[in-house]
């Protein structure tokens, strides 16, 4: 159960270490110069582009990225570690084998105040190789964790040193970056606690939703990926994905050691190819996988996560959408939402009965505890199914794994009906460079892209240091796409919450800002983790100078 009382909060301690350097980066540390394809191979590109060069760029580990970072000073050093490895997880009456951190799912809470210093050890026991991204933190970018573009991969056996400050407090997580190890139990919450803390509040809920299929019935992430490369006529010519990184030792498996399953087939699971969901929220098709299960906190709605509380409590609901294909609609049975936060930064507080999340985003509310026992539903939206929690401040029965909360179908709130608080608004500026950002493909060929170029590494749009950037997002698909960006956080438009994730609805357009100040080599991509690894990904590169 993630939740945790506000003086527990206050008063825990966290361990603080040296300001000494960690262990030298074993093998895999990043090297700048050219590069290959996170598959280890080159990929086509356009000729005779102006700034085409790797050396016309700023490399993640160059002196400009080590300026910045100490521009952002250096605070107590918390310190982690941490090893993703095979593990059989009870899911609630279900075991399953997976791919885990610590053996635990999610994986651990990490907890750092705003201005700390975080040093994380991650040891790679996996069959293959990993990273770790640190989802929508403005971090120095050689620690971003993207295989092949700010590190290398980190090898099976190998250790890898994670450093940087963390400057904004909020509800933040990480997962790998590498193929759709984050659609098995590779990911974890974040908190950066603000040191400052304006709101006031007794406990803390934290609830990390998730869709599952790994290890159910012979299924895993790698054999869906090639299934819809396959079963939707793709000739991407991708197999398994962008991020087949270098450094093999096992199957894609790691369930049972098997070998890949090479492009269109399957490892003998069901069919998990989802037909016929719909969605008026998210403009048509809600998804392109059907989940078997959908889990909060890493439980089925039959052994459900409990928040016990007592009544009047004042509790701060931090949600996580780590889901791979799949948005969820949130309401809390019986209560009313106010929305405090999305992505981390503060909004203007704003009522609800219930919140859409698009995989990658994050939300905090504010709830007052009534006397009794209720369900925290997330729907499954337009694919038919939800998962439950439970808060419990006094006597009665559990709700049933199917209870729908009528708040399901009240107000609704999602990014676009919120506004920033006045100190996370964006300052007014005309922009400097606008970049182009076309979202194509289709699900007959599953060929997702970038202005109809699928991902390289060395394919970069420039940009500098300094300037106001609008990113003129069209979605030219028959499906949604929640656009995420690394190392930034952009501003929806009139006034709109600072956010690093937003939801793209079909045939629809949208234009948002960021200020160009964390310099390095940065990815842009869709957070459908199918849709990605099929090539919805691309690079944003400060020039040099």
């Amino acid at each position: 159960m993630r939740t945790h009382s506000r003086r527990a909060l206050l008063g825990a301690g966290i361990a603080v270490v040296g300001s000494g350097l960690l262990a030298a980066r074993a093998t895999g540390e990043f090297s700048s110069g050219p590069h290959s394809g996170t598959d280890g191979r080159d990929h086509a590109r356009r000729p005779h582009e102006p700034h085409d060069r790797p050396s016309d760029y700023v490399a993640p580990d160059g002196p400009e990225v080590s300026e910045a970072e100490r521009k952002r000073g250096s605070g107590p050093v918390r310190e982690f570690r941490m090893t993703p490895t095979p593990a059989r997880i009870d899911l609630g009456g279900r075991t399953v084998h997976t791919w885990a951190y610590d053996d635990v799912l999610p994986g651990k809470e990490m907890r750092v105040t705003a201005g700390d210093t975080l040093a994380l050890t991650l040891a790679n026991h996996l069959p293959q190789s990993t990273s770790v991204h640190w989802h929508g933190l403005a971090l120095r970018n050689d620690m971003d964790g993207v295989p092949t573009l700010t590190q290398r991969p980190i090898m099976p056996g190998a250790s890898f040193p994670y450093r940087f400050t963390v400057t904004h407090p909020g509800t933040y997580w990480f997962h790998p970056h590498s193929r759709v190890q984050q659609d098995r139990g590779l990911y974890a919450p974040l908190i950066v606690e603000d040191p400052k803390e304006p709101l006031s509040y007794d406990r803390e809920w934290l609830i990390v939703l998730d869709d599952w299929l790994d290890g159910v019935d012979g299924s895993t992430p790698d054999d869906v990926l090639a299934e819809l490369n396959h079963g939707m006529g793709s000739h991407s010519g991708h197999g398994g994905g962008m991020h087949g990184d270098e450094g093999e030792t096992g199957g894609s498996d790691g369930n049972h050691g098997a070998p890949a399953t090479g492009r269109g087939t399957r490892a003998g699971g069901p069919s998990r190819v989802l037909t016929g969901s719909r969605s008026t929220l998210l403009g048509g098709d809600a998804g392109d996988v059907d989940y078997p299960f959908h889990l909060i906190n890493g439980r089925l709605a039959e052994a459900p996560d409990i928040c016990r509380a007592k009544p009047g409590d004042r509790i701060r609901i931090r949600f996580i959408n780590a889901g791979g294909d799949t948005a969820y609609r949130v309401a809390l049975g019986g209560h009313t939402m106010t929305v405090t936060h999305a992505d981390g930064f503060p909004v203007e507080h704003a009522e609800t009965d219930a919140l859409l999340l698009g995989m990658g985003e994050r939300y905090d509310v504010l709830i007052t505890a009534k006397d009794g026992v209720f369900p925290l539903t997330a729907l499954a939206e337009g694919k038919k199914h939800s998962a439950q929690a439970v808060l419990r401040t006094g006597s009665g029965r559990a709700p049933g794994r199917s209870t729908r909360p009528r708040e399901l179908d009240g107000k609704l709130l999602s990014a676009y009906r919120l506004r920033a608080a006045e100190s996370a608004r964006a300052v007014a500026r005309r922009p400097d460079r606008t970049v182009e950002l076309n979202l194509t493909g289709s699900m007959a060929k599953f060929d997702w892209a970038i202005n109809g170029r699928q991902y390289s590494p060395r394919d970069r749009t420039p940009i500098r240091a300094g300037e106001r950037v609008r990113l003129a997002i069209r979605n030219h698909t028959r499906m949604w796409h929640p656009v995420h960006i690394h190392g930034h956080h952009f501003a929806l438009p009139d006034g709109g919450p600072r956010k690093d994730s937003a939801i793209v609805l079909p045939g629809r357009r949208l234009n948002v800002e960021f200020d160009a100040d964390n310099p390095g080599l940065w990815m842009v991509h869709c957070h459908n983790v199918y849709h990605s690894e099929s090539g919805m990904m691309t690079v944003l590169g400060y020039l040099k100078g």
